[in-house]
Order: structure tokens, then C-alpha cells, then sequence
């Protein structure tokens, strides 16, 4: 004869319960006998609390039950298929909800960590984003990322992090030069969607940055690193100046001067009228401006010198001329 299990103390009940209406809110369907063998409680037990729930809730304003103030399931699946449905949650369905395109952006945001090396083959984030479509006020847009080839080197650069080995590749400079470079890495970071390499240039002698759409023929070499990430300090700021840089004058918002911050010399003057700061930022040639003033259109001016006025201006006008 089986053995019986011990009739629950009331505390024991509390917990089961407080405990079974999420697991139920979790799952569209779910059979008696798995959940009893969930809660490791006889399957009478489980109906039985069942029957509970259905008949628990929250009063109204009226203080008094009214319909749709109580949970409900369906009962035909219950009592002919010993299915449990949830069919009306009570106070949950209240609850703020991200809207279908709010849930859509961050799954999205999910599935691009997901592609990324350091976040590959995590069982956690594809949960997420299961409760995220579940949750939402309405069935998400169904997306997807596609992989890009900033998504290789970031695996290529993870692995040779691991090995302890340098890297090798081809790299435009910002300037329009092509150099075979052999670097230690000791850094991957993103700002904004562009994605960079910090390491130790042994072309330079130095730390330098690399931004990864730069970047061809990346391979891993079976030469150890020379120096580890805790054997040389880096620098505070992604972008580190060069006596190369050219100085370039500008007015911009004063609420844009973080976005700028990095690009700004140490130590130059900052002078402030009516909202707008007028100083000087660094750049490796005029047209590394470009991308600048694209991503703060209509905030940055450029003042001086007047090459690179031209720059832009050029750059801008050629760019108005292809919608004409």
C-alpha cells in the first residue's frame, strides 16, 4: 500500500498556495497529476486547492466581491480532463504591461545579446524573453537580429582573450592609412553601435583603439601576449589624443557636452553663453568630423579653422543633393 503523505499544517497550506498561482500563471495548461508531482502533494490536495483559488480575490471599491474580482479556470477542462486553465487572473491583470512594441524592442535588444560572444548559449536570456511575450499587453511583433561581421570579430577577439594570444590584422585609420597591425587585447567596448578594440599596439608602442568596422583579415597568432589588462593602466577615456590631432573650434549645447567629452582636450577652455559652450575638440584629420556632427545634427557647429568648415559643409551639401 502506498504510503500516505502527512496532512499540511497551515502554514504548509499558505506556502502551497502562495506558491501555486504563479506556477499556474506561468503555464497555459497544465495537468493535474504534473502538478501534484510538482508540489510533491497527492493529486486530491492539488484539486483542492484548486477549488480555493477559484474562489479567491480582491473586493472592488464597493468592498463587496464582484464578478471579475475573483480568479477563475475553466472548469469543463478541470472536471472532465483534469486540466488546470487559468482563464481570469485577479490584481495581476492590472498591473502595468509593456505594450507589443515595447516588448518587441526588448526582445530584440535581447536577441543582439544573445549573438554577442560573452553571452552565447545562455538558457537565462531566452527565458527572459519568453516571460516578456507572455507578459505583455499584446502578442509581440515577431523579430529577429541578424548577425553582422562585427559579430565574428568580437568571437575572433574573445578567443584569442582566452588564449592569451595576439592579434593580427589589417586597419584603416582615420586618417584613410592601411596598416598590418599586431596588438595584445585588452578590451572590447561599444559606444553607440559602433564597437572598439583597446589593446597594446606593438606597431606603436602603446595602447591604442580600434574600431571593429575598421578591421579585416583578423586572425588569432600563437604568439603570447606581452602585457595582460592588469599590467598596463588604461586610459579613463576611449579616445586618447595624439600630437597628430588637429583642433577644431565648436559652439554646442550645453545638455550635449557629455557626448562630446571624450573628444575635448584636457584643460581647454569651456565658455559658456545663453546654453551653448563654445571650446575645442580633437580629431585625428577634418573629416573625422563628419561623424560627429551627424550624430549631433543641429546641436554642434563647427567655427574653426575654416578647413574645416569646408569639410562639413561639403559633406553636408552632397548629402542634401542625393534627395534632390
Amino acid at each position: 500500500m502506498a504510503e500516505r503523505r502527512r496532512p499540511m499544517q497551515a502554514q504548509d497550506k499558505l506556502a502551497f498556495l502562495l506558491a501555486l498561482v504563479p506556477y499556474l500563471m506561468d503555464r497555459d495548461r497544465v495537468g493535474v497529476a504534473e502538478a501534484a508531482e510538482h508540489f510533491g502533494v497527492d493529486e486530491d490536495q492539488l484539486r483542492d486547492a484548486v477549488r480555493l483559488i477559484a474562489v479567491s480575490g480582491i473586493p472592488g471599491e464597493t468592498n463587496a466581491y464582484q464578478p471579475g474580482d475573483l480568479f477563475d479556470i475553466s472548469w469543463d477542462d478541470f472536471e472532465e480532463n483534469d486540466q488546470i486553465i487559468l482563464t481570469h487572473q485577479v490584481a495581476i491583470d492590472d498591473s502595468p504591461r509593456f505594450s507589443a512594441r515595447e516588448a518587441a524592442a526588448l526582445i530584440a535588444g535581447l536577441q543582439y545579446l544573445t549573438a554577442l560572444p560573452e553571452n552565447a548559449d545562455r538558457d537565462v536570456i531566452g527565458s527572459l524573453m519568453a516571460k516578456l511575450a507572455r507578459g505583455a499587453s499584446a502578442a509581440p511583433s515577431q523579430v529577429a537580429v541578424a548577425s553582422s561581421e562585427t559579430d565574428a570579430a568580437l568571437a575572433t577577439i574573445r578567443e584569442a582573450v582566452i588564449a592569451g594570444t595576439q592579434l593580427e590584422f589589417d586597419y584603416l585609420s582615420s586618417r584613410g592609412e592601411r596598416e598590418r597591425r599586431r596588438v595584445d587585447p585588452l578590451r572590447v567596448e561599444s559606444v553607440d553601435q559602433d564597437w572598439y578594440l583597446r589593446g597594446w599596439d606593438h606597431l606603436r608602442t602603446a595602447i591604442r583603439t580600434f574600431r571593429l568596422d575598421r578591421i579585416d583579415g583578423l586572425v588569432t597568432t600563437d604568439e603570447p601576449i606581452t602585457y595582460r589588462p592588469g599590467d598596463v593602466k588604461l586610459p579613463e577615456t576611449l579616445f586618447t589624443g595624439t600630437p597628430e590631432d588637429q583642433l577644431v573650434t565648436v559652439e554646442v549645447s550645453a545638455s550635449a557636452i557629455p557626448l562630446i567629452e571624450d573628444y575635448i582636450p584636457e584643460g581647454a577652455a569651456r565658455d559658456e553663453r545663453d546654453g551653448i559652450v563654445r571650446t575645442s575638440v580633437r580629431v585625428a584629420h577634418f573629416h573625422g568630423l563628419k561623424r560627429l556632427v551627424a550624430g549631433l545634427s543641429g546641436v554642434l557647429t563647427v567655427l574653426d579653422p575654416p578647413e574645416a568648415r569646408r569639410v562639413v559643409a561639403e559633406w553636408a551639401r552632397a548629402g542634401a543633393d542625393r534627395y534632390r
